[in-house]
């Protein structure tokens, strides 16, 4: 399963150059595969995510937004998108300023579908 969430992350990063870092993450904050600049933490980024997700989920039921599915963060150097993955994952990707978020939210979107289905169907197979 390792390899085909190591693809998925790929295809995105190659199909977004302005994609400079991407990770699937435990909703616990285990990383579960990445494809990071070495200098970046893999187990700093999961907890971050995971505390993220956890601050957004709240925040999205204490004012009745129905279900969490993305948080979008605009820095001054690039964004943070953090995406819903079916129920055993999260998707985060680190982008430049340069990005056109249109079509890294569909391509983000389309990745989830993938990773989502992954599990779906090692859960299928157990």
């Amino acid at each position: 399963m390792g390899q085909k969430f190591d693809d998925i992350l790929k295809k995105l990063l190659v199909a977004n150059p302005e994609a400079k870092a991407a990770a699937i993450i435990s909703p616990e904050g285990l990383p579960i595969a990445s494809a990071l600049p070495k200098s970046v933490d893999e187990t700093k980024i999961s907890a971050m995510t995971a505390t993220l997700l956890s601050l957004s989920e709240r925040a999205i039921i204490d004012m009745r937004k129905g279900d969490f599915h993305q948080l979008h963060i605009k820095g001054s150097k690039g964004d943070l998108i953090v995406m819903q993955a079916g129920l055993n994952a999260v998707l985060t990707v680190s982008t430049t300023n340069d990005i056109k978020l249109g079509l890294i939210l569909l391509d983000c979107r389309r990745a989830c579908e993938k990773i989502a289905k992954s599990f779906n169907e090692d859960e299928e197979e157990d």
